[in-house]
């Protein structure tokens, strides 16, 4: 397991001091950094059909950037190129155990761990983006520049899928050796490029913006049949202008949509379901045959661990009666008397069967339990 150090910061005191407000070099962050997987290893990854990766070259200030599936290798040049392979923790739980460190962050705001592997001189050029980034440095070396969040940047595309900016000044100047962590907020400029071929980890955060997330909403309402109210005016008059769209008009409209988000159960519901939803595809194994609820007692030992298998997003939401678990996108309504299991469920990655025997007695979490070992959300450990 890593062990995170933040500069002999606290963890609050890193919330406070850093977090979205400027960034932070942290000095071998993981002391004695062993890499989970081997460059060969992402490079497997990156042949098969579901995982995402890209390979980006830059040869003679000519950007250029190509998607997988591969085949080959003869777009990775021994210089000026990069293998980027996306949610890495889906797949490898040897890497999905880089996250652990970084989970005093709640658990719905991060996202996923690419890895990257670099040639000298290889990066993708100096970009924004609009997510915190804690980018770990694995075997090899990198030289990094970061700068302040600066408005009168220009941004430009170099292909469809590689946008840059220009340069910056930075407040950050550093060569990475494993170990060694960058903290990046929102918004800072940077751009890394290999010294010698080299591996990073990138630990990316979520951070949707309110037309994703009214495009979500207006998704659960067609799907759950919802939002079916319309607009109506018993008490409407005689108007002088018929072309006008009054103040009280626009109020009812606001108001209709405004009952929507004042909806508890709709919001709630909703909220669930989008901030537990994978971008990527997973990597679940179903149990075949399931399992049942009237027999899970039987079929699993008090000796076992609970497993949440790398990838799968687990969180919860306090309703005044109950308590609402969702996974994956997946919502689970339970008595608010199983919420010390619920925590583990969702705090934990890794939970003793023995500390969950005690809620069995609730038919609900049985049966929820049973659905999420069933279709691979969580694995049971040292299966007996």
């Amino acid at each position: 397991m890593y062990q995170l150090s933040i500069n002999a910061l606290t963890e609050a005191a890193f919330l406070a001091q850093y977090w979205q407000k400027k960034p932070l070099l942290i000095k071998q962050g993981f002391q004695g950094f062993i890499d989970p997987l081997s460059p060969e290893e992402l490079a497997g990854l990156a042949m098969e059909d579901n995982i995402e990766s890209r390979i980006v070259t830059n040869h003679d200030n000519h950007w250029d950037a190509h998607h997988g599936p591969f085949e080959d290798f003869s777009l990775l040049t021994e210089q000026h190129s990069t293998l980027l392979v996306q949610a890495v923790d889906h797949w490898h739980p040897q890497a999905a155990s880089l996250l652990e460190p970084f989970r005093f962050i709640p658990n719905w705001r991060i996202d996923d761990l690419m890895i990257s592997f670099s040639t000298p001189g290889g990066g993708v050029g100096p970009h924004l983006d609009q997510y915190d980034v804690f980018i770990i440095q694995g075997q090899g070396k990198r030289r990094w520049r970061v700068g302040m969040p600066d408005a009168s940047l220009k941004q430009f595309a170099q292909n469809k899928s590689l946008l840059q900016v220009e340069q910056f000044t930075a407040c950050i100047d550093a060569e990475l050796e494993p170990g060694d962590i960058l903290y990046i907020p929102p918004g800072c400029p940077h751009e890394g490029y290999a010294v010698e071929n080299a591996m990073n980890y990138s630990v990316g955060f979520r951070a949707p913006d309110q037309k994703d997330l009214l495009s979500s909403l207006a998704d659960h309402l067609i799907d759950s049949e919802l939002g079916t109210t319309r607009y109506s005016d018993p008490d409407l008059s005689p108007r002088d202008s018929l072309g006008e769209v009054s103040r009280q008009d626009k109020g009812k409209i606001r108001t209709m949509l405004e009952s929507i988000l004042h909806d508890s159960d709709i919001f709630d519901q909703w909220l669930g379901q989008t901030l537990s939803e994978p971008k990527h595809e997973m990597d679940l194994a179903p149990l075949d045959p399931p399992l049942t609820a009237d027999t899970l007692q039987d079929d699993i030992s008090p000796q076992d661990t609970l497993v949440r298998s790398g990838g799968v997003r687990a969180l919860y939401q306090l309703t005044t009666h109950t308590v609402i678990l969702s996974v994956n996108g997946q919502n689970f309504t339970l008595p608010l008397e199983v919420l010390p299991a619920v925590k583990k469920l969702t705090d934990q990655s890794c939970t003793p069967v023995s500390s969950l025997l005690s809620e069995f007695a609730c038919l609900e979490f049985k049966q929820t339990l049973t659905t999420l070992i069933n279709d691979g959300s969580f694995y049971i450990e040292d299966w007996v």
